[in-house]
């Protein structure tokens, strides 16, 4: 069983190289950010308490987000691991989690604030289907349409200048402390975040002595 943490600052890629390593390996990728949106897509109660927190430019607070990991780990659903990204956020929750789930690896995506600017204001959603895209890698065919049902693209709220200083800022108070932390049980694995995904992927694979990226 492998069981695993990826960190790195919003737009380093997180999300795209836990789905390669789900995929081959059979882990459970846990996202804080993909269930917070399946849950304002939804509308549930905790859709709706994030949309609010969101539209006042704040930030999801560690204790919401601590609920909802405990929960989503509680569920016993990752028989062969998991790789989890968008938490642990402050000291106490890595300690919990290191306690609790004896982490094999942490994974840390290294990229400059500059390339993440360039990336996260890039990024467009599909607010009907949920499409992901990219104006730099990853274009719609048409010009702010989604390539699967046409609906119009839309910038994520949380995807403002405003909204990602202050995710950056967050990061660095709060997020590098817990990684000097998870260096000290010498389980962090440090990875230049800025090459094309498939040879980050490598990079990762590499470090952790996993099988080769076949693409």
């Amino acid at each position: 069983m492998r069981k695993y943490v990826i960190m790195g600052v919003q737009g380093s890629g997180k999300g795209t190289q836990s789905q390669l390593l789900r995929e081959e390996f059979d882990l459970v990728h846990i996202s804080v950010g993909d269930i917070f949106r399946w849950h304002v897509r939804n509308h549930t109660k905790l859709g709706a308490q994030v949309r609010r927190i969101m539209a006042a430019g704040s930030l999801v607070d560690d204790d919401l987000v601590e609920s909802v990991v405990r929960r989503r780990l509680d569920e016993h659903d990752w028989n062969y691991g998991f790789i989890i990204d968008g938490f642990p956020r402050n000291g106490r929750q890595a300690e919990f989690f290191m306690e609790s789930y004896d982490i094999d690896a942490v994974i840390h995506l290294e990229l400059p604030d500059d390339e993440v600017r360039r990336r996260v204001l890039s990024r467009r959603l599909c607010p009907n289907c949920g499409m992901d895209y990219n104006l730099i890698a990853d274009r719609p065919e048409q010009e702010g349409r989604c390539d699967i049902c046409g609906h119009e693209l839309v910038t994520r709220a949380d995807d403002t200048p405003e909204a990602l200083e202050a995710r950056l800022r967050d990061y660095h108070e709060k997020t590098r402390p817990v990684l000097e932390l998870f260096r000290r049980k010498e389980v962090v694995h440090d990875v230049d975040g800025r090459p094309p995904l498939e040879e980050v992927q490598q990079a990762i694979r590499d470090t952790l002595g996993l099988p080769a990226y076949k693409g």
